[in-house]
């Protein structure tokens, strides 16, 4: 191959790369208002990120493309294409030489697979990276799902449950990310998109160090916090059933393999089971980086080596003391399942990946992958027919999904609004919410996805956990969400004993609780309509939107959130469905810019 080419290659390849190393950074808190850049989103160290493809011309880009394409057909240039890869992130300084050979190696064979097996043409590829005035993107072009042809029954708005009726106390956990390299004393501040870990040889940007519990930096938790945080959680149950939707491993994305995945799933999946005990009921979700490569999920029809029955057989088998083998069927199948928590009300495991911008395998095939959401009608049709009420839950917000899965989405909880009476994720490690609205006015508020954050202290956030209270369990409950709580490790304290001479850890740190929302807000309940006022409280109340600000990121945020932030998050959490997500950002004069930064925030 010319050098020539080869350089070429290299300027392509680091359109592939870049998403590999910022799709796994959640937000970090956006800056005062006096900053005329957009502040939604920063990745968490633009010093690796100097390069930016609105400075590729439309021309260009399809030409990149189309030499990559034409060089993919070969075997024998596949090698020739990996180290590309790897070249462009060295010389372009998007992460240390070391990380960028070791995320080549880890991504080349399934995303160059991939490649091969998609129908994306240049032009599509452009349209993606560079703006829709290059091309079409084709190939998430908009789809629709089929409904059953039963008319959609008259919905009675929700009522309060009465005084002393019974509540189900549900413990949500989420993104967990344990860090089995994590050390006490490591630099709290590096190069890596990871830091607070041992053998740590990237250049120090600071003093910080790591500490006992946690660190406010670029840092996942160590083993010691999670079973810390279990142990504390089993003293304040029972619980009547817990919700746990993924992301185990931590984010060195770039040194993972199966069997450490595979190992870390085994030993959180005992570590919950031992410490709740066996006679709490934990339905999990599968997150983003379960996998590895980070994002890389393969709809079933991709068999052999390259697809996900590894991780799934295994969750399957894990899983197998809390779901009925029904539910594993599809587990194995698809990474979703359905199973009834308790007569009257069904819960959905939705697979979020296959609504995912980064996972790369959609571009073979991203019409309804697994045939998921087709699959989700049935389900609550029956569910529908029964009168049961059904709980969803999955990793990924829907409102940060591609398009057409999102709208589908939305159209469904739209038709099933009175049988969909709670949605639960994680992702963005951040205490947040999306709401949906009926789909004939956008007005009418139907539906709340509630959005609890994290364990992990990524990025620069105390360990927290949910826990929800819903309508309990008698004839004629809601099963909606009546009210929760955010519980917190503050990691000031708990790595300073109080009078400790030298300073040292404490040995015992409390789990405090954060909030309560409906003491928080004074609402009385959760409802949809509750949210649709509390938005227009943000609003006109800025007192009371900084205390969310405060509140979305489990009590550590140094700065308010004015003006150009504000209206973002304002457009965030309005928007379940992706779409209108941008026209908030159109609505609002940023040019839709706002809407792909948050997207960026997938973790």
């Amino acid at each position: 191959m010319k050098v020539s080419t080869l350089q070429t290659l290299s300027c392509t390849a680091v359109l592939l790369l870049l998403p590999l190393l910022t799709s796994c950074h959640p937000a970090t808190a956006p800056q005062s208002s006096d900053q005329s850049s957009l502040v939604l989103i920063q990745l968490n160290n633009p010093a690796l990120l100097g390069y930016n493809w609105k400075n590729v011309s439309c021309h260009l880009c399809k030409a990149l493309f189309t030499i990559l394409d034409v060089a993919l057909l070969s075997n024998v240039n596949e090698e020739r294409v990996a180290q590309a890869v790897g070249e462009a992130c060295i010389r372009l300084h998007l992460a240390e030489e070391e990380i960028c050979r070791e995320i080549t190696e880890l991504f080349r064979d399934d995303f160059i697979r991939a490649l091969q097996e998609s129908v994306l043409w240049p032009t599509e590829a452009c349209a993606i990276l560079v703006g829709p005035a290059c091309g079409k993107f084709d190939i998430y072009a908009p789809w629709n799902l089929t409904l059953p042809k039963v008319p959609k029954p008259p919905v009675t708005p929700p009522s309060p449950p009465k005084p002393g009726s019974p509540q189900s106390r549900v413990l949500f956990l989420t993104d967990v990310h344990w860090d089995k390299e994590y050390e006490t004393g490591s630099p709290a501040d590096c190069r890596d998109p990871l830091c607070c870990r041992k053998d740590l040889n990237t250049h120090r940007w600071g003093r910080r160090q790591a500490g006992y519990w946690g660190t406010y930096s670029k840092c996942d938790l160590p083993l010691r916090t999670v079973e810390n945080l279990l142990e504390n959680a089993a003293k304040a149950g029972p619980w009547d059933w817990v919700y746990w939707t993924g992301d185990i491993p931590a984010h060195n994305v770039w040194s993972q393999t199966r069997k450490q995945q595979l190992t870390e799933l085994r030993v959180i999946s005992k570590l919950i089971q031992k410490h709740l005990g066996a006679n709490v009921t934990v339905y999990p979700a599968v997150g983003n980086h379960e996998s590895t490569p980070v994002n890389s999920f393969p709809p079933p029809f991709v068999h052999g080596n390259r697809s996900s029955s590894w991780l799934y057989d295994t969750m399957a088998q894990e899983w197998s003391v809390w779901l009925p083998e029904e539910a594993l069927k599809t587990l194995r199948y698809g990474g979703f399942y359905s199973v009834e928590v308790e007569p009257g009300l069904r819960l959905v495991s939705l697979n979020m990946n296959f609504c995912a911008r980064e996972n790369f395998w959609l571009m073979v095939n991203s019409t309804d992958p697994a045939n998921q959401l087709q699959w989700l009608v049935h389900v609550l049709q029956a569910s529908e027919d029964k009168g049961e009420k059904v709980h969803i839950i999955g990793h990924i917000p829907p409102g940060l999904c591609l398009g057409s899965w999102s709208w589908n989405y939305y159209h469904i909880v739209n038709r099933y609004e009175s049988t969909i009476t709670g949605q639960f994720f994680g992702h963005t490690h951040l205490d947040e919410f999306e709401m949906f609205y009926d789909e004939a006015t956008m007005t009418r508020p139907l539906g709340v996805a509630f959005i609890a954050p994290s364990v992990t202290s990524y990025i620069a956030l105390n360990p927290g956990y949910r826990v929800y209270y819903v309508d309990g369990n008698y004839q004629g409950s809601s099963r909606l969400v009546l009210d929760h709580e955010t519980y917190i490790l503050n990691l000031t304290t708990a790595n300073s004993s109080p009078g400790s001479v030298p300073v040292s850890p404490d040995p015992n740190p409390k789990w405090t609780l954060l909030y309560r929302a409906t003491e928080a807000y004074g609402v009385s309940t959760l409802f949809p309509s509750d949210y649709h006022a509390l938005m227009k409280t943000f609003i006109r109340d800025d007192k009371v939107f900084q205390k969310y600000w405060y509140l979305r990121h489990k009590g550590h945020v140094s700065k308010p959130c004015m003006e150009t932030c504000k209206t973002t998050i304002l457009c965030t959490l309005q928007s379940g469905r992706s779409d209108e997500l941008v026209k908030c950002d159109l609505l609002n004069g940023f040019g839709g810019d706002l809407a792909k930064a948050a997207r960026r925030t997938l973790c």
